[in-house]
């Protein structure tokens, strides 16, 4: 049963969502948490999902495995990257933005991309080369 806290009405104000994989992992945090109408997504990572592996492939591998895992995350509470409305980039290594860039304008629609902030870090966890955190709107769907 996930932990929330509600309001006098009941109504649910903040879910704490993790699903049955990432649970299986132990990590130290929520996979996603929503407040209200919005689905905060934890840091995602290039890993195999279910593993603490990271793809094998240069950055373009890691990024598009760390798209299909948000947007995992999404598909299991409604949403799509259609809903996504703010990113947060992380590079280990800034002269590979036109990499990522390269896979992640692929996953919007043109003329329909999320705000964004990016920058580089001296470290990720599990070694990867980006992390992305993500805020998507539900917008009543849940």
């Amino acid at each position: 049963m996930p932990k929330e806290d509600v309001d006098f009405s009941g109504r649910r104000l903040v879910k704490f969502i993790n699903s049955t994989a990432a649970k299986a992992l132990e990590l130290p945090f929520s996979q996603a948490v929503q407040v209200g109408d919005v689905l905060y997504l934890s840091g995602q990572l290039g890993n195999r999902p279910g593993t603490l592996e990271l793809v094998s492939g240069g950055m373009e591998a890691e990024a598009r495995q760390t798209m299909e895992n948000i947007g995992a995350v999404l598909k299991e509470n409604g949403l799509s990257f259609a809903d996504v409305f703010k990113v947060t980039v992380m590079l280990a290594d800034m002269s590979q933005w036109p990499a990522f860039n390269k896979v992640y304008v692929g996953y919007f629609d043109a003329g329909r991309l999320p705000a964004r902030s990016a920058f580089g870090c001296k470290g990720l966890a599990l070694g990867a080369q980006l992390e992305l955190e993500c805020m998507a709107y539900l917008g009543g769907k849940r």
